[in-house]
């Protein structure tokens, strides 16, 4: 308990460092900035009251405002939910849905350790954590951690057996879980649950089936063995060099043809 509740410490601490780093840049927006910044709130005052309907905007209770001022992240992190300030033409904003997100993982065909074919989906759940990374730091935050779920699917189901699969399927869905957390923690996301749907199994079904019609076949081929032969076969059984043998032995003649031979008539006078 004590270890899960410092590592939980120490990824806010990360996330608050990286948070830091992108709003307190380096580099200040220098003297034209500034200069764009007072002609904006110049333009803002001269048409007033017009201008007060750009410049305030309502974010929602689930949504958080990132603010870009002359393309960099304002200070202070998300504004909302409820009314923000932003200044026109210098400034500029994206809403970030602060709600939890289900996608389903489409069935992946994978190859166990056991080299079994299996065919398994899932359902991951999560939500935007950090609103600040999730803008800054990915494109397209809701894609990337599509497809590393189903690398991540891919890649645990790999190193399992068919049985494991099939018995242990809360431990994948931790495995995957806190091996998503990990990647999406620098996106700002927080993978909350992982769920195995289900597990199909369509070459071991087939092969079951071949093996039961294959049984009573087999079963009568054994009936049909009479003692001459099972001698014969433990006999090969014992020197497999003589089934070699056998297949360099010429094969056995046909039997010669009898010819007929037909005896000239002789009449009686």
């Amino acid at each position: 308990m004590h270890s899960d509740n410092e590592e939980l410490a120490m990824k806010e601490s990360r996330r608050r460092e990286r948070q830091e780093a992108l709003e307190n840049p380096e580099t200040d927006i220098g003297l034209c900035g500034w200069l764009l910044v007072l002609l904006s709130i110049l333009l803002m005052l001269v048409t007033l009251p017009i201008s007060i309907w750009m410049c305030i905007k309502i974010v929602k209770e689930y949504e958080r405002a990132i603010i870009f001022r002359l393309g960099r992240i304002l200070r202070g992190g998300a504004k909302g939910p409820g009314l923000f300030f932003i200044l026109p033409c210098t400034d500029s904003f994206i809403n970030v849905d602060m709600r939890t997100i289900t996608f389903d993982i489409p069935p992946q065909e994978v190859l166990t350790k056991d080299s079994v074919t299996v065919s398994v989906d899932g359902v991951v759940y999560y939500r935007v954590q950090n609103a600040t990374l999730a803008v800054a730091n990915i494109t397209n935050a809701d894609a990337a951690t599509r497809l590393l779920a189903q690398t991540t699917l891919r890649n645990v189901l790999g190193t399992k057996n068919l049985a494991e699969i099939l018995s242990d399927r809360e431990e994948i869905a931790h495995s995957m879980q806190s091996t998503l957390d990990d990647t999406t923690d620098d996106w700002g996301h927080q993978v909350g649950r992982v769920e195995i749907k289900g597990v199909k199994l369509p070459s071991a079904q087939r092969a079951m089936a071949a093996e039961a019609e294959s049984q009573p076949v087999i079963a009568a081929g054994d009936e049909c063995i009479t003692p001459g032969m099972k001698g014969g076969l433990l006999v090969i059984a014992e020197s497999p060099s003589t089934l070699q043998l056998r297949y360099l032995r010429p094969s056995t003649p046909p039997p010669p043809r009898r010819l007929h031979h037909h005896l000239p008539t002789t009449r009686w006078r």
